[in-house]
């Protein structure tokens, strides 16, 4: 089953890293990355920018410059995983968390959704859930 990794921290901390801290982070990061990719488990994982370059819609007109949330931590990134049940993805939740200790991460199932009839559709499916 495909789960998501939402990870959240204080985004003003983990921008503040030093490169070398934020290379430590990364390196330990990459340690999990390797073990899940030789397990057959992690889809894409992408690394978000910081809020400030974000931008919102609201309605349907309502362009809004920088960050959405008003929470304490801001979504920096998520991986998709392929395991099969939660205890699986809580599994892969501790060792990303063990590898980067000030981050929390949300674990939500996901529904794929491959629409055939786009012009660039795969003509195979790789998974359907």
């Amino acid at each position: 089953m495909l789960y998501t990794l939402l990870c959240y921290n204080k985004e003003d901390v983990v921008w503040s890293w030093s490169k070398e801290e934020d290379d430590a982070v990364m390196n330990r990061l990459n340690v999990v990355h390797e073990k899940l990719v030789k397990e057959g488990k992690l889809g894409p994982a992408l690394r978000l920018l910081p809020t400030t370059a974000a931008t919102t819609l609201r309605a349907p007109n309502m362009v809004i410059d920088g960050p959405f949330a008003e929470t304490k931590e801001q979504l920096l990134g998520f991986y998709v995983i392929d395991v099969p049940d939660l205890e699986g993805a809580l599994a892969v939740a501790r060792e990303l968390s063990a590898a980067n200790p000030t981050s929390v991460y949300e674990i939500r199932p996901v529904a794929l959704y491959v629409p055939e009839a786009r012009p660039n559709a795969p003509k195979e499916r790789v998974k359907s859930y």
